[in-house]
Order: structure tokens, then sequence, then C-alpha cells
């Protein structure tokens, strides 16, 4: 027994000073004679190797470790230094997420493998190794590899940037940061919610943010029996009163150079609309109860939420003043009282 674990142990010292390899029983037996006779004939000679070995295999460890923490350090200062050059070059964040995520995991899997080419192990073995079970990694990782190409996909067609309000994947929130293999966005109510890059670059994305421009729509419904052309004016006057509304009056030229394009997406569209429309309104539909008029808007893309809110709430108030009720459902009944006979 003690002979076993004297063996086990001086063959695993040896293992960083040669390639295993899978002896037949025979060439076993013979190795464990050899070192059982050096043992009791030259044990001097069997402990100064063993020792030999030891520190060999124990200086290979500490250069392997020193690796990795220089190599982690290294890393580190990467980082820093690709966001004080995309700080300087004014990068999109969701560009500079993407390639330092990128840049970190590449120099990860660099360093893991230096190290362990410190410590002696082959690694054209290690390769055949990973070679051998591609396959199985390949399916295992299937979903990370599709979540990756569709970072890619979203940092060449850039469909959205860090800022951007979207709606995708049954989400709608601000863009936050793009990974290499995937995208969060913060909610109204305050949720991260971690949406995969393959299926967001497959999906349908709604880019609320891509245009300096939007236009605000409501619907307004009121009772049958109102003067529908003097109903329209009123609505028209209150949208029009509203400072925040454009029109065609509106200077097209000084309005763009209000914005900083360069926060708009989608620039190989025409994003720069020749004269903005008047705010528009017009009886859309006939209804069972009511008559609904459709209102349309021009406004900065900013102030799309004020607008839609204040004139909302101006419908709401200021209609009935001028003698224009809202419908709802109702059913009238007429009763008959017959005679009696």
């Amino acid at each position: 027994m003690c002979t076993d674990f004297y063996f086990v142990f001086y063959m695993l010292l040896q293992v960083p000073n040669f390639t295993p390899k899978v002896l037949p029983p025979d060439s076993v037996r013979e190795v464990t004679r050899n070192i059982v006779y050096q043992m009791h004939n030259d044990p001097e000679t069997f402990w100064h190797g063993v020792a030999e070995s030891a520190i060999q295999f124990g200086l290979k460890v500490l250069a392997a470790l020193l690796i990795y923490a220089i190599g982690i350090w290294l890393i580190g200062w990467v980082k820093k230094l690709l966001k004080r050059h995309f700080d300087r070059k004014h990068t999109e964040p969701t560009m500079a997420s993407f390639v330092t995520s990128f840049v970190q995991i590449s120099l990860t899997v660099l360093i893991v493998v230096i190290s362990v080419t410190a410590l002696g192990v082959d690694t054209t073995s290690l390769a055949a190794l990973l070679a051998a079970g591609g396959m199985a990694i390949g399916m295992a990782l299937s979903g990370t590899v599709q979540n990756f190409a569709g970072g890619m996909m979203l940092m060449t067609f850039k469909p959205f940037k860090a800022g951007d309000m979207i709606e995708a994947q049954g989400f709608k929130g601000k863009v936050v940061e793009t990974t290499i293999t995937t995208t969060k966005i913060l909610t109204p109510d305050n949720r991260v919610v971690i949406l995969p890059n393959g299926a967001l670059s497959n999906g349908a994305i709604d880019n609320y943010s891509a245009r300096p421009l939007r236009r605000v729509d409501w619907t307004v419904s009121v009772d049958y029996g109102v003067d529908a052309e003097k109903c329209r004016q009123t609505i028209l006057d209150m949208v029009n009163a509203n400072p925040k509304v454009l029109n065609a009056k509106t200077n097209v030229k000084n309005l763009y150079k209000e914005f900083d394009m360069e926060l708009y997406q989608l620039k190989t569209v025409n994003y720069r609309m020749d004269a903005i429309p008047d705010p528009f309104v017009a009886l859309l539909s006939l209804n069972e109860n009511d008559i609904t008029f459709v209102v349309r808007a021009w406004v900065r893309n900013t102030d799309y939420w004020d607008v839609f809110f204040a004139l909302q709430e101006q419908f709401y108030t200021e209609l009935p003043k001028h003698g224009f009720t809202f419908a709802y459902p109702h059913v009238d009944v007429t009763m008959v009282k017959e005679n009696s006979k």
C-alpha cells in the first residue's frame, strides 16, 4: 500500500514534464517495479528527484498565477483605456458597452489559455479535447451564439441606441445598455428588463425616439345632434392655442437647427420634413351611440406626452362648456299605456 502511494505521488509530480500516455498493464507494472527498486537501493536519488519535480511544478503554478494576475490587471487597464477613448470620441453608449464587453471576454479567454500553457499542459491535447466536445458545446451554447450574432446585427444596423424609448418583445422602456448577448431596458415603472439580442434582432422593434418630430393623435366622441362643424372648429381652436403644437407657419430650417441629429437613428431614411402640416380635425365615424372626431397635430418628440395629456384634459373640461356633451351607451325606453276595456 505504501509503495502504491509513493508511486501515485511521484507520477503526479511528473505530470507537467511530459504528455500523459496510456500505458499497457505490463508497462505500468514495470514502471512500478523500477520505482520500488530505486526507493530501496537509492532512496537519496529518488527523493531528490521527487523534490526537484515538486519545485518545478510549484514554480509553474506560481508562474501561471502570476500571469493570470497580471492579465486581469491588464484587462482592467484596457477597459479604462477604452472608456477614456469612447468618452473622448463621444461614442454611442450602446456601441461602447458592446465593444468593451467583447474585448473583456476575449482577453479573459486568452489569459486563461496562456495560464494553462504556463502550467505545462499540452495545448495541442487541450485543443483536441475541445474539438472532440465541440458538437456538444455548440449545441449547449447555440442560444448564446445566436445572441452574439444578434448583438453584432444590432451594432451594425443600429435600430436604437442607449437612451432611446423602444417597444420590443412585449416590453416598452428606455435602452440602458447593450452587451454582446443581451440588451437592458428600463421600463417606465422602473423595472430592468433584459432582452436576448438574438430574439431582439429577429423581432419587431418600435423606436419612439428615432425621429425628432412626432404626430399626436386623439379621438373625441360626442353625442348625436351637435353641430359637427362648430364642434370641429372648437377642437381645432384648442389645439392651435397650445404653444407646443407645430403648424405650417413653423420655420422648418430653424426647427431642425434645434436638434442634435446625432441623437436620432435611421438616418438612411430622409428624416427631414419639407413643411409641418397644420393640425387636423375631421369626423371619423358615426357610431351606435355617438359620433367620433379624429384629431392630429405635430409636435417635437420631447413634447409628445405633455401635449397629449394637456389637450386630452382640455377636451374633457372645455367641450361641455361649449355645449358639446360626451355620449355614453344608453337605451331609450318608451312605455305605452293601454286603455283597459
